[in-house]
């Protein structure tokens, strides 16, 4: 396993101050950053660009006394040249009260949302539950469609297939797989596939029993890949598009380093490569992907983070930049957004630095289509913050620290 470099700390630029939130206010920090802003403007040429760029995002949360549901935030940008590029996040309230709605995918061109309900009883059976809800794309206010059994229980993500036809669910505590067809309407039917893992690994709490964290799909949609933390493995299932079955593959899972607890499972753009974050021994592995055999050969594991950090630490969200260039992992412990280049022909990984994410436990964070932006939801600290992606290999924060309550995942979302 490759480690990070010794290295200075975590990347701590001229804009800290505002980022910490026991030194100012949340709400002195936003009125300081929009100030900043709205004077720059005003003060600028007469070609400069009005503020208005704008996107939603959507975090859903872990709900209790707190938090209540999905909750949205309108963030604007500016496009003006001779600034730097200030971000504004203003929180728009809930706009769908559901229970444990900790992960959710969108599907843009629909205008849809779709959300596990991370329970573990669901209509008097051992199952959570998915909901679909309509985006109203003006406000951003969600309908609730309808919910259907997640045909397991404590379902922890999901995924919609390429063609928009088919919800794959990782069921975490119930240790299976389940697939959900998505009617022309947006509304969800009864599962037509659940496959069951068995087996254990070698951590003395975590590895008891399969426990399904992540799923995905290839990029031709023949193929679903999920990561069971509980195993060790990424398990591979031929999907068939039509009837929504699952047929496991041959080889049948891609084994991980006993006791790394494989979570989540990202496509370079191109398909050619393959990356795993494993949750509990803090570590990327890439992988060759074969389009054609649906095989995953390990390349390389390397550590999530650098060599200076003595704590206790486990690695959680993963994403690769539209570009190809970069990927980018999150630290739960150490509080970081760590970032690696891609080599382009070998599909390698090379540590570059860590950001801290100005909170603690970011369990989730979303990217914007463009890759300008991603959004960071420190699910402990109860906040979200706004970053800027790689540019010239480096993550800068983009905006302020925001107020979020126990929030659990966070995407945007592009009105058109």
């Amino acid at each position: 396993m490759t480690k990070g470099p010794k290295g200075p700390p975590r990347n701590q630029t001229a804009l800290t101050l505002f980022y910490q939130p026991k030194m100012i206010h949340p709400r002195t920090r936003t009125a300081l950053l929009t100030a900043a802003l709205l004077c720059a403007l005003s003060s600028g040429a007469a070609a400069r660009k009005e503020l208005g760029v704008e996107s939603f995002i959507y975090v859903g949360t872990h709900t209790g006394e707190k938090a209540k549901g999905i909750y949205l935030f309108r963030m604007r940008t500016s496009d003006d040249p001779d600034i730097p590029e200030f971000v504004t996040t203003t929180p728009l309230g809930l706009v769908a009260e559901t229970p444990n709605p900790t992960f959710f995918e969108l599907d843009p061109k629909r205008r849809l949302l779709f959300c596990v309900n991370e329970l573990d009883q669901f209509e008097g059976k051992k199952s959570g539950s998915i909901s679909a809800f309509a985006i109203d794309p003006a406000s951003g206010k969600l309908t609730l469609l309808n919910q259907r059994p997640s045909a397991g229980a404590g379902p922890c993500h999901l995924v919609l297939d390429r063609e928009g036809k088919h919800l794959l669910t990782a069921n975490y505590n119930g240790g299976s797989v389940s697939v959900l067809p998505v009617g022309p309407d947006g509304k969800l039917g009864d599962a037509t596939d659940v496959r069951q893992h068995t087996g254990k690994s070698v951590h003395p709490t975590r590895q008891q029993s399969p426990h399904p964290a992540g799923v995905a799909i290839s990029p031709d949609n023949q193929f679903a890949f999920v990561c069971d933390l509980g195993l060790d493995q990424v398990m591979t299932y031929r999907f068939d598009t039509g009837t929504g079955k699952l047929t496991p593959h041959e080889p049948p899972f891609a084994p991980l380093k006993p006791g790394a607890g494989p979570r989540r499972l990202v496509f370079r753009p191109d398909g050619k490569f393959a990356y795993v974050v494993n949750e509990l021994n803090s570590t990327v592995t890439a992988f060759a992907y074969d389009s054609k055999a649906g095989a995953l050969k390990e390349l390389q594991t390397i550590s999530t983070l650098p060599e200076y950090f003595d704590g206790t630490n486990t690695a959680a969200e993963i994403g690769v930049h539209p570009s190809g260039k970069y990927l980018l992992a999150s630290n739960c412990g150490h509080h970081s957004v760590v970032l690696f280049s891609i080599d382009s022909d070998k599909g390698t990984l090379t540590y570059i630095e860590d950001q801290s994410t100005y909170g603690t436990m970011p369990r989730h964070f979303g990217m914007q289509a463009s890759g300008k932006h991603f959004v960071v939801a420190n699910q402990d600290s109860d906040s979200i913050l706004i970053l800027r992606a790689p540019e010239d290999a480096r993550v800068k924060p983009g905006g302020n620290v925001v107020p979020a309550l126990s929030p659990a995942c966070a995407k945007f979302f592009e009105p058109k």
